[in-house]
């Protein structure tokens, strides 16, 4: 199962005074990142939506928003204390009757009147809508996964066909390149022993052929197909045997010099380079 780290999931719950809203956006990253937006969530939301995600999610940047809206109520209380010492403090001045004062009269005397604004959060709520966001996101990343997926298999078959067609040729193409040789020595001397002259075409034939290149190549495709068809597929491992991939490829264009051949290793080196491309957008 191949995921890709690009995804987006929301969810939205709205009723009478209520309503929350969440979105998930993640993008590739070397590490599991998280950040919440407000990020002033209490203690045991932010606890919770950190380890949903790390249990979920191997690696990427991560990005939580949250958009919240509850009920609030104002709550009072008066200080006695407080409106005793200022009762106190009043009772002795002239023409002053605490028997006259009135609640307006001291609501805004500093320290006596208390209010105090409670919003009352459902936490269950703000869980639920979080991990329909999270499956959401989830669904994101397995569907972008499977289109890269698709493109890597399309490019390994190509590549395949290219190695067969090459493997087959490789014969034809050391027989051609020795004959070549052997024939470019003669004509620069005539004096050169048959035996060193055989040793010597031998030698420079073995540095060109590619048998050795093609058998590394089948190898890491199988590898790379295996990896993508596990139920645990790693960008970090993908992206390895595509590095081993492309030094392959490299060495195999460099090493034939006929050039239709030649072209048929360039293409599959840039359709190696291609897919590490799209690798590093794999979980």
């Amino acid at each position: 199962m191949t995921n890709s780290m690009t995804g987006f999931g929301s969810s939205r719950y709205s009723e009478k005074e209520i309503e929350i809203y969440c979105e998930i956006k993640t993008v590739n990253h070397r590490f599991l990142e998280v950040s919440t937006k407000p990020n002033d969530l209490n203690n045991q939301l932010d606890v919770f939506v950190r380890n949903s995600l790390s249990k979920k999610l191997q690696r990427g940047s991560v990005d939580v928003r949250f958009r919240l809206n509850f009920p609030s109520t104002n709550y009072y209380s008066v200080n006695k204390a407080s409106l005793k010492n200022l009762m106190d403090s009043i009772k002795d001045i002239p023409n002053i009757n605490t028997d006259n004062i009135n609640f307006s009269d001291i609501k805004d005397m500093p320290g006596i009147v208390q209010s105090e604004n409670k919003i009352s959060i459902d936490q269950k709520l703000i869980k639920k809508v979080f991990i329909e966001s999270l499956n959401q996101l989830l669904s994101s990343r397995l569907s972008e996964g499977s289109k890269i997926k698709k493109i890597f298999l399309s490019k390994i078959s190509n590549i395949e066909k290219s190695t067969s067609k090459l493997s087959k040729l490789n014969k034809d193409l050391t027989k051609k390149r020795s004959d070549n040789l052997r024939r470019k020595i003669q004509n620069l001397t005539k004096s050169l022993d048959s035996s060193r002259l055989e040793q010597e075409v031998a030698i420079l034939v073995l540095k060109h052929d590619v048998a050795e290149e093609i058998e590394r190549i089948n190898f890491h495709s199988v590898s790379l197909r295996k990896e993508l068809s596990s139920s645990k597929s790693s960008g970090k491992k993908i992206d390895f045997i595509l590095q081993e991939l492309f030094r392959e490829t490299s060495t195999l264009s460099v090493k034939l010099d006929e050039p239709k051949y030649k072209q048929i290793a360039l293409d599959m080196k840039l359709s190696v380079e291609e897919m590490r491309e799209q690798a590093q957008n794999i979980e």
